[in-house]
């Protein structure tokens, strides 16, 4: 009988591409990751994975690939991901249903993918987001500000992870900014597009999903102003009954109003004056450090059962205890070289420490951007409450030397 595969379609090397190869080991799998540079990807090398080069943007490329591998392997699923970039996610669901293997709906994918098409589609559901224009050219962000009223949110139609994400308070911060995405120094994977939003402000949520359910909602902080960069989040977030009611159903139609509904999702709230206002739906399971929250606080493995969905088992996503979990990302306060970060091991000795893990070694340069390429690397805990377990990061963080001398 052929060995069952599992194929993994690109990786990530800070956060969840490792705990889906032992996921895929821990179910008797074979993993495989299919990248356009298997280089990038550290766990690889280290662990052993097998790794095949391919053009991951090319759905015949990745046909043949796989085809190539059924000779000599049962493959049992695929699935993937880039970092934040809902694109691979995409060409996995065009691969599943290639190859009749249960996957995501792609073309619901693609729809989430386009932040302008995600928001007509919400409006048109009713769902409660804030006010918005779409803008290919400074005239048009000039004029969509006006529209919607400063202060307004700008950024790529087309994006993840807050890259190019900014609030221009006024009209040289607008000009600034819009300067900056179409002058040449944002990367666009596509043609120029931005949104400008009205700015939501209040508490950040994003309520996890499976299928069709509500797995829990995590409560994020991010850093100052202007930019949109998570420095804390903890899991379950301290809501009222009622709060998570509203949260929970606004997500579901958010799934029903997007075609969504198979596997993971993440779905990101303001908590404004008129209740919980959706940010972003992100049709993909949320990067690091959310999944191990999940884990920690409730004993639910959304890798592992979104694994098992993908290979077409029954999943399990029934609550096995009840603590609070969170994690501190860890950020540079100035552009420079990384002189030292050191004391990691001091930090995950810490009791309630989970996890301490450093993006970058020393001598690395430094430049800030105001988004998640920031974070140089992050400290979970865990106890029975929210207090103890935010006494326990700073505990561990306070462990931690870190220096940077300015260029």
């Amino acid at each position: 009988m052929a060995r069952r595969a599992f194929i993994l379609i690109e990786g990530h090397s800070r956060g969840n591409g490792f705990r889906y190869v032992q996921a895929a080991n821990r179910l008797e799998l074979h993993p495989i990751t299919l990248s356009v540079d298997p280089a990038q990807y550290d766990y690889l090398v280290t662990e052993g994975i097998e790794a095949i080069r391919a053009d991951t943007d090319n759905l015949d490329a990745l046909i043949r690939e796989c085809s190539q591998l059924r000779a000599t392997y049962d493959i049992a699923g695929i699935t993937g991901f880039s970092g934040n970039d809902e694109s691979v996610y995409a060409m996995v669901g065009k691969l599943c249903r290639h190859f009749d293997l249960p996957g995501p709906n792609s073309a619901a994918i693609e729809r989430c993918h386009d932040k302008f098409t995600q928001r007509e589609l919400l409006a048109e559901a009713g769902v409660p987001i804030p006010d918005y224009r779409v803008a290919v050219n400074a005239t048009d962000v000039e004029s969509s500000a006006a529209a919607v009223g400063l202060p307004v949110i700008v950024k790529p139609a087309v994006g993840s992870g807050s890259v190019g994400v900014r609030l221009c308070r006024n009209t040289d911060e607008l000009a600034e900014h819009t300067t900056y995405l179409l002058g040449g120094k944002h990367i666009w994977r596509c043609l120029p597009k931005i949104l400008v939003e009205e700015f939501a402000g209040g508490p950040y949520y994003i309520a996890h999903t499976m299928g069709n359910e509500v797995i829990g909602i995590e409560a994020a902080d991010s850093g100052p102003l202007p930019h949109f960069i998570f420095c804390q989040s903890s899991f379950p977030a301290q809501l009222t009954a009622q709060e998570h009611e509203r949260i929970a159903d606004v997500s579901l139609s958010c799934l029903r109003a997007l075609g969504l509904g198979w596997g993971p999702a993440c779905i990101e709230f303001r908590w404004t004056k008129r209740g919980p206002v959706v940010i972003e739906v992100n049709p993909r399971l949320a990067g690091t450090p959310s999944p191990q929250l999940v884990q920690l606080a409730y004993g639910v493995d959304l890798i592992s059962e979104h694994v098992k969905l993908a290979i077409g088992e029954q999943w399990d996503l029934r609550r096995k205890h009840s603590q609070t979990a969170a994690a501190r990302f860890l950020l540079p306060d100035r552009d420079g070289f990384l002189d030292c970060i050191d004391g990691g091991n001091r930090a995950a000795a810490v009791s309630g420490i989970s996890e301490v893990k450093f993006y970058v070694e020393p001598k690395t340069p430094i430049i800030r951007k105001g988004d998640y390429r920031d974070w140089i690397g992050h400290v979970i805990a865990a106890s029975p409450n929210l207090a103890d377990t935010e006494a326990t990061l700073q505990r561990a963080v306070n462990l931690i030397d870190l220096s940077i001398t300015r260029f």
